[in-house]
């Protein structure tokens, strides 16, 4: 199988051709993302694709990161999978190539497991994806994990969570057997909002999704009937709001204090 995966939904820019298959090595570019991503792109492709020395139109599928994450980001990864999609058709490849848009938690969640795996440690039960939305939000998802792997179908689906709020999302979507004790929470949260979750069971690691966990996922979820024509490949924005007014900024200000505050009361004595 031949595939060209995107995944540009956070700062850092991703690339990755290669088959799939486990034990796969893949050619791949890691590099600055967001704004430049648009810049690099699509010259970053070219070179992967010249270092495998496969043509656009010789591709199986191209995969990207649908979302959530950075609205830019999203819509460059897109609209360069779309375009490459169509130029593969007027380069000889009737219908072009087709698109698997993969949600950017599941990547997320993919790249725990992996990092998990090649450090020789066990799987965890469940997976808790927990990627930056800035403006005091993440972006969350719940996955079952077992010895083969992910199950691509999540527990609870990408949503957005107030960081104090984690805790009781895991409880409403983890299976009645498990606890957040069983529950890996991987992602990139943890310098800007861990103290807010800091009592939570479970272990964390820090992680992004990445082309290469992407490339990973394809196989099965390709096979699963998951692709789709470019025109129908579209990002996934969970949030609708990208902006806060200046009420709104104060509101926030407002409780970050109030919680810091009840933090330090917590751990000194109110007569020292």
């Amino acid at each position: 199988m031949r595939l060209l995966a995107i995944e540009t939904s956070t700062d850092t820019l991703s690339v990755a051709v290669g088959g799939g298959a486990q034990g796969d090595a893949p050619w791949q570019h890691t590099g600055p993302g967001a704004a430049q991503a648009s810049a690099t792109l699509l010259p970053v492709v070219q070179s992967l694709l010249a270092q495998a020395g496969w043509a656009l139109r010789e591709l199986d599928a191209l995969v990207f990161a649908r979302g959530p994450g950075s609205f830019t980001g999203l819509r460059t990864a897109c609209a360069v999978a779309q375009g490459l999609a169509y130029g593969a058709q007027g380069a000889g490849c009737e219908g072009g190539v087709p698109v698997l848009p993969v949600d950017t938690l599941l990547a997320l969640a993919e790249e725990a497991r992996h990092q998990r795996a090649l450090a020789g440690l066990e799987p965890p039960r469940v997976i808790a994806a927990l990627l930056d939305a800035r403006m005091d939000e993440m972006y969350v998802a719940l996955y079952a994990c077992g010895p083969l792997g992910l199950d691509p179908v999540p527990l609870q689906p990408p949503r957005l969570c107030a960081p104090a709020d984690l805790g009781e999302w895991l409880q409403q979507g983890l299976p009645q057997a498990l606890t957040p004790g069983d529950c890996l929470l991987a992602g990139n949260v943890f310098p800007s909002y861990g103290a807010q979750f800091s009592d939570l069971a479970g272990e964390r690691q820090t992680a992004l999704p990445t082309a290469a966990a992407l490339l990973r996922l394809a196989p099965a979820l390709l096979a699963a009937g998951q692709a789709v024509a470019a025109h129908e490949a579209l990002p996934l924005y969970v949030r609708d709001k990208v902006a806060q007014t200046t009420a709104e900024r104060e509101r926030l200000r407002r409780e970050q204090l109030v919680r810091l505050s009840a933090s330090v009361s917590a751990v000194t004595p109110l007569d020292a």
